[in-house]
């Protein structure tokens, strides 16, 4: 027999045992498919199973898949092929080869055919004539969804040839998730040039009031644009925070993220887009995205319009106001001659605004907080440690804690700053020692002023409504008062609560400064607590201060209610936890340099905090949300191990048919799928993930215990998101709340069930480089594994997981626990064990917050979907946006500008008329001549 090459027929006649293969990555080996037929060859071996447009192909889970391997001798010489190997398979044993077609599963051929068929890993021995091709069926027996692979090697004497094979297993809602068009990059679009601006007609019923204290343009310096536009990083940023330069520092940082948001915004401009007349007065356009808040535009906004070039010469940019938004449409107003030169078949350029009207809140706050003493800005500069004197207490709301009581009494017994810290991990009942507080203040301290700040409008309804929950208390309505700006929508407050705000119109004001003085409780968001200054709130005014959820704001919007009302004798108050989701900040360099550290965040690093001295600070260590063994691994790996399960283990609901460990509520089920993105959204999904994720819910939902309400899904990228709740609403299952970690920030479900969607090593890097995703992002982690409260199930690729220090310990921990169920678990490495170490504790320890084998710019674009490079693809790196931020409705509302909310469209502090049936007061004149003003550049 004639071979290629010299070995003897003994030395080549042993075949190697099967070997094993925990995880091909499609995308790392996807390249072998690139077998060019080259004449130089003598063997030419076809791939098995092509891709199609570039990706595995697709069959249904439970059928076998059959396809033909072609082996082609090329050369003059007969060829020895000794053997076609499957080297290794993943499922084991899932792939088989035989020298005859297999029959189908529908064959009626007879029995003796079907026996003569045979099947094996290995094939052996068989002489190639020159010209020859021989023929090999491989097969694949699916049983699960996940991605299938196999190593197959061709052993021609002195090489081998080596082929891979995968196959994406799916079933019918898998398939249906099938991406509508390929993924291609956005063009970049030319940029909009604004010039000849032609006003438009803004929306009536902004009747104006003159405020007392007006906000300033804050125009940026052209010097520093150019200097950041350049690339450059201000000197004043590099040299970091330090005495004397807290404004110019936060100023600056405050400016980038500026910047990027006027860049960011220019992604969502549309070339040749059409308007249609609506009743006479408007022009209608339809938005993509808009529902999702991308963009955000509310009523009071505005864009500018071009006519399209080739359709008319005119270089004219119009203005029009957005006069109201229903769904995915904006009906606009522009000056006249627009509307009169307007035909429905035009073409229009069309540009979106950044409203500045927020970040100019923060260059005021920032600027205000200057005249703010060491005390406040940098407490550990003060040589004199306080000791506050204590009174007993009788709780109002119900029994407390031990530390609950510590903080309250702590709280009443202050005389002023620094500020006081309650550190609240997940579920610790931090905002009830807030609403305790702030009832022993109002019961108790008669002359007391409180304000409440929170990040959102749903987190400062949630306050109030534990206030007015406490039967102990009654509350008259004209002592307790809810700020909200009047962009947030009428019908988005509870009917219960209206009566505690002020509105006219169904527009929500602030009232006047004669009416705010009566009351004795104010609850905002961080952004509307600008307006009581605008009225002319004097510092000092509230003699308590209390914000929550302050890790999530950045110093800057943390400074709106501090550095404005507040003087050394007013007691601040800061709850929440550095250690869950952060400040939202878009500039990758302003994040790095500041902006995305919380202010209560760098309060901790000062020694009066980090050393969890009783008179400064609190850290509230009972959990009363999650099982225990839920709480097991957050609080080992990032609150020293401290945390004690404090709920009734009788009160947990778990589905028994789904966890194999009754007494180990978390489940992880590992699955092989592929990270897939369709038309020109960057934005990554995974189907087979999310068919996995239906699976579970209904098998939830039969199981009787368990009601559609009860259910949470957290995924990371606003993609994966949509294909769920897409699929959910066509099986009727619309009350299955579906969405980011921040938009879980602060909530709780029964059951939990996250969705990691990476299934790509060379996707999972670029998240970690990017901080996306909510791998290798710490705080993230913590957040999502922390809201449930009976049950948590996970489903994702181990082999990804495991790149993680946190996410693989947390998937050996169900390992462990006989609680892991999929596809074939990776090899275990040793992980750095980060329990009782201090790198991630509050508040002992001396750590650089973010340093914790973690990325300088950990906490970069918090909310942010995987997106893109930032800057690349035009894509806004960002989707899950608005936490920290004033109005939104829901917790992180769908990718939403930090300026989404407040005075869209208005012009600062703006008049905003008043009720009369609520206040005995008689309305100002309208100060057109102010109103005109307050537009001008």
């Amino acid at each position: 027999m004639s071979t290629v090459g010299d070995w003897s027929d003994e030395e080549r006649s042993v075949i190697g045992g099967k070997a094993e293969i925990g995880f091909l990555d499609f995308e790392e080996e996807k390249s072998v498919y690139s077998y060019a037929d080259n004449e130089e060859e003598p063997i030419i071996i076809s791939a098995p199973f092509a891709l199609v447009d570039g990706k595995p192909q697709s069959v249904f889970v439970g059928h076998t898949a059959v396809d033909i391997i072609t082996i082609k001798n090329t050369t003059c010489e007969p060829v020895t092929l000794w053997s076609v190997h499957i080297f290794a398979s993943n499922p084991a044993d899932s792939f088989t080869l035989s020298l005859m077609e297999p029959p189908s599963a529908n064959s009626n051929s007879e029995v003796c055919a079907l026996q003569s068929f045979l099947e094996s890993f290995t094939l052996e021995d068989r002489m190639l004539q020159p010209g020859q091709t021989l023929k090999v069926w491989l097969s694949c027996k699916t049983k699960d969804m996940g991605m299938y692979s196999s190593v197959l090697n061709f052993d021609l004497g002195d090489k081998v040839i080596e082929r891979v094979a995968f196959l994406l297993v799916e079933d019918k809602i898998s398939k249906s998730l099938t991406a509508k068009r390929p993924y291609s990059k956005g063009r970049r679009k030319d940029k909009f040039v604004v010039e000849n601006v032609v006003p438009g007609f803004r929306p009536l019923g902004k009747a104006n009031r003159k405020y007392i204290n007006r906000l300033p343009k804050y125009q940026i310096p052209r010097d520093v644009r150019d200097l950041l536009e350049s690339k450059q990083i201000p000197q004043v940023v590099e040299e970091g925070l330090r005495k004397g330069r807290y404004a110019v520092y936060f100023k600056t940082l405050v400016i980038m993220e500026e910047i990027q948001l006027e860049e960011d915004m220019r992604t969502y401009d549309m070339d040749s887009v059409t308007m249609r007349k609506k009743s006479n007065q408007f022009l209608s356009m339809e938005v993509p995205g808009l529902a999702e808040r991308r963009p955000s535009l509310v009523h009071g906004d505005y864009i500018f319009a071009k006519i399209a070039s080739g359709h008319d010469n005119n270089n004219k940019s119009y203005q029009g106001f957005i006069h109201r938004v229903e769904a995915d449409e904006i009906f606009l107003k522009f000056d006249p001659e627009f509307h009169l030169l307007h035909r429905d078949g035009n073409l229009y350029n069309v540009h979106f605004t950044y409203n500045r009207i927020n970040m100019r809140r923060l260059y005021q706050a920032v600027e205000a907080a200057e005249s703010l003493g060491s005390e406040f800005l940098f407490p550990s500069a003060s040589s004199k440690r306080r000791c506050i004197k204590t009174n007993d207490l009788v709780p109002i709301s119900g029994s407390l804690n031990e530390e609950q009581e510590c903080s309250i009494k702590m709280i009443l017994g202050s005389k002023g700053a620094p500020p006081y810290l309650i550190h609240g991990p997940p579920g610790t009942g931090k905002t009830r020692t807030i609403v305790e507080a702030v009832l022993q203040l109002y019961k108790h301290h008669r002359n007391a002023r409180v304000l409440i700040c929170a990040p959102s409008n749903s987190a400062a309804d949630y306050i109030l409504e534990r206030l007015l929950a406490q039967q102990a208390v009654e509350f008259r309505e004209n002592e307790i008062f809810r700020l909200n700006a009047s962009t947030r929508p009428y019908e988005d407050l509870k009917p219960e609560l209206i009566r505690f705000c002020f509105f006219d119109d169904l527009i929500f004001k602030c009232p006047p400064f004669n009416a705010l003085m009566h009351y004795k409780i104010v609850i905002s968001t961080y952004m509307s607590a600008s307006l009581l200054y605008a009225e002319d709130v004097a510092r000092g005014h509230f003699s308590h201060v209390f914000l929550d959820e302050a890790g999530q704001a950045s110093e800057p919007e943390t400074m709106i209610p501090i550095s404005h009302l507040c003087r050394r004798e007013t007691v601040v108050v800061l709850a929440g936890d550095p250690m869950q989701l952060g400040p939202v900040v878009f500039s990758k360099n302003a994040e790095q340099f500041g902006l995305g550290k919380s202010y209560m965040e760098r309060l901790f690093e000062c020694d009066l905090y980090d050393s969890g001295d009783a008179n400064y600070v609190t850290t509230l260590l009972r959990n009363y949300r999650c099982h225990p063994e839920i709480l097991y691994l957050p609080s080992k790996l990032f609150y020293n191990g401290e945390l004690i399960a404090c709920r009734d283990q009788t009160t947990f609901t778990v589905s028994e048919d789904l966890i194999p460990n009754k007494e180990f509520p978390i489940l992880f089920f590992g699955i092989q799928g592929c990270d897939e993105r369709e038309g020109n959204n960057p934005s990554w999904f995974n189907r087979v993930e999310a068919s996995k994720v239906v699976e579970v819910v209904k098998r939830l939902i039969a199981g009787g215990n368990i009601r559609d309400e009860d259910i949470g899904i957290i995924t990371p990228y606003r993609q994966q998101v949509l294909k769920i709740k897409q699929t959910l609403e066509n099986l009727d299952m619309p009350d299955i709340k579906v969405g980011s970690v921040e938009q879980f920030q602060g909530q709780e479900k029964e059951v939990i069930i996250v969705s990691t969607v990476r299934s790509t090593i060379k996707h999972n890097d670029f998240d970690r480089v990017h901080c996306l995703g909510f791998l290798s992002n710490h705080r993230r982690f913590n957040v999502a594994i922390t809201r449930a409260i009976s049950m948590l199930i996970i489903i994702g690729n181990p082999h990804i997981i495991c790149k993680d220090d946190r996410w693989s310990q947390m998937l050996w921990h169900c390992v462990e626990n006989s609680s892991y169920q999929g596809c074939t678990l990776p090899e275990r490495l040793e992980t750095c064990d980060n329990s009782n170490k201090g790198k991630n504790a509050l508040p002992s320890g001396n750590v650089e917050w973010g340093q914790d084998n973690a990325l300088p710019s950990e906490n970069v674009g918090w909310g942010q979907d995987d997106n893109v490079e930032w800057g690349k693809d035009n894509a806004l790196p960002s989707e899950n946006v608005g936490r920290g931020q004033d109005d939104n409705v829901e917790w992180g509302q769908d990718n939403a500008l930090p300026s989404e909310n407040v005075g869209w469209g208005q012009d600062d502090n703006v008049e905003w008329g008043q009720d009369s049936s609520q206040f005995e007061i008689p309305k100002p004149v309208t100060d057109e001549a102010e109103w005109s003003d307050g537009w001008k550049n």
